[in-house]
């Protein structure tokens, strides 16, 4: 019985006296929302058996240790998205939603025992003292890198360090006989939140947005202003794979879309009264048709997005039911600077729609959702999708919508697995495909660097017919030729092949108008603004 009790019982009870506890830290000050010193109740059945384990226990207790394994177990009784964040990790996420972190501005690659830029960040520190893509990393402060097997992580955190202080790189150059010193002083160095914005065609805008931080909405405005140049007339926004973010960053790009008045989403919760965001009269897009594309990985406030633009009949969303996370979290911190997101309400659309699909006790279901999403056909058929009447809504111009869990599509675009085979998937699989473009692009990339978008790029790989060149290289790697499985999935293969290779050029300029030749769910959308 004692082993159970230890097991089950006291990571929670720690848990639940480090709560009480958390008020305590100075950083709290900071946090009006935080000072709820008055819930404690220090009498009581928990802190006394506390006092009896500190006490009396045979053992001294490392109380840091049960507190770092307690808060997780106190969370996951709650919802599935209620989560503790520790000290190590904080300055990773935060860097991730600021959308900036301070180091050198170089972006690489490790697949092997040798570090390689793969692009340098214009304006960044790197660029600015002439460090090229190519360019092999061989020491760090005088640390030898190469050929080392470190991780990435660790490599990363070499390179990584506050503003304005310096490291020393020692950088491997092809033609240059002696290794180049260089000392770099760290900067502040961007993390794009916007994928790319390009023209598809002479009307037809395309943004991707990879996820909503604190620079989501500038970037998105350049990205609009940059369209406008071009005379652009409709636009698809991509929020396919985007998890979510900053609330306020994706309310703020749907105010673009509305005109003057109009609801975009409503929090409510337990102890948080409803709370409404409503349009503005600023939109830079109340002149675009819109369409947002999305699939079962867009949640939050992709989903806030998608809803706002679906329920006030603004445009379409085309792609595929999104996963349904509709829980707001509000991030309290505690006295050793970690934190814990708290879930105290949940995301609404105009018109009512809840958008969290459902959970219970078992956090097993939620997680595996998508799974059984799949094994039920629902990424294959828009018809193995059930709803029930009560779930209906009806948006302002008499379309029917559905609440019960993310964001049901206005047209259904099946997962695509045209081009699929065996030997495809053992080309993935194996690492080949992305291992030959890295690879292809390293040998060549004083020819490659003569181009200067996808178009050309695209042109001059078909000149060479890379595909055959990849056909070799997958068998030197063991990954056999089979004629049936080649001409199912040689499209799909050389299309891939001359996208990873553009994108090792000219970043994502070049990946996506050369993947979108293959893409169903973009492909659908273009020929919807084509046809209405």
């Amino acid at each position: 019985m004692s082993g159970k009790f230890n097991k089950i019982y006291l990571p929670i009870l720690f848990a639940l006296i480090l709560v009480i506890g958390m008020f305590l830290g100075k950083s709290l000050n900071k946090n009006p929302y935080q000072n709820y010193t008055h819930l404690i109740q220090p009498d009581n059945k928990l802190s006394r058996v506390v006092s009896y384990i500190e006490n009396r226990y045979v053992d001294t207790i490392l109380r840091s240790k049960l507190e770092e394994a307690a808060i997780p177990a106190l969370l996951g009784e709650l919802d599935p998205h209620s989560v503790y964040i520790p000290v190590s990790e904080i300055q990773s996420v935060n860097e991730d939603m600021r959308g900036n972190f301070e180091g050198i501005g170089v972006v690489f690659n490790h697949q092997t025992d040798t570090v390689i830029i793969i692009s340098v960040i214009t304006g960044g520190p790197s660029d600015k003292l002439g460090v090229l893509a190519g360019d092999r990393i061989i020491r760090v402060n005088d640390s030898l890198i190469a050929g080392k097997n470190m991780s990435s992580n660790d490599i990363v955190g070499m390179l990584k360090g506050e503003k304005g202080t310096m490291v020393k790189v020692s950088l491997e150059r092809e033609n240059v006989p002696e290794l180049i010193e260089i000392e770099i002083i760290r900067d502040k160095i961007p993390l794009y939140s916007v994928d790319v914005s390009y023209m598809i065609n002479e009307e037809i805008g395309y943004i991707k947005i990879n996820r909503f931080a604190e620079t989501t909405f500038d970037e998105f405005v350049d990205g609009v202003k940059k369209l406008k140049k071009s005379n652009i007339k409709k636009l698809i926004l991509d929020l396919r794979g985007n998890t979510g973010g900053y609330m306020i960053a994706a309310t703020n790009i749907v105010d673009q879309f509305l005109e003057a008045g109009k609801l975009i989403v409503y929090t409510q919760g337990k102890a948080s009264p409803r709370q409404e965001i409503f349009s503005t009269a600023r939109g830079v897009c109340k002149d675009l048709e819109v369409i947002v594309l999305q699939d079962e990985f867009a949640a939050s406030a992709s989903e806030i997005l998608s809803g706002a633009i679906q329920d006030n009949d603004r445009g379409k969303i085309i792609g595929r039911r999104s996963f349904g996370k509709g829980l707001v979290q509000e991030p309290y911190q505690l006295s050793d600077g970690s934190v814990i997101r708290l879930t105290i309400a949940r995301y609404y659309t105009p018109t009512g729609r809840s958008i969290q699909k459902p959970y219970g006790d078992d956090k097993t279901e939620y997680y595996n959702d998508l799974n059984e999403r799949y094994k039920n056909g629902e990424f294959s058929q828009a018809d193995s999708i059930h709803f029930v009447d009560s779930l209906k809504y009806v948006t302002p111009e008499g379309n029917v919508v559905y609440g019960g869990g993310g964001i049901m599509p206005d047209v259904f675009v099946p997962l695509d697995t045209t081009g699929y085979s065996r030997y495809y998937a053992e080309t993935i699989r194996k690492g080949g495909l992305y291992n030959f473009a890295f690879e292809y692009v390293n040998k060549n990339r004083n020819e490659l660097i003569k181009y200067k978008d996808a178009k050309a790029i695209n042109d001059y790989l078909e000149s060479v017919n890379i595909l055959n060149q990849f056909v070799e290289f997958a068998e030197d790697n063991g990954v056999s030729r089979s004629a049936k499985g080649f001409n199912k999935s040689k499209h799909l293969l050389n299309t891939k092949l001359k996208a990873n290779i553009a994108r090792n050029i000219i970043d994502n300029d070049g990946f996506y108008p050369i993947i979108q030749d293959i893409d169903t769910t973009l492909k659908t959308a273009i020929n919807y603004f084509k046809s209405n």
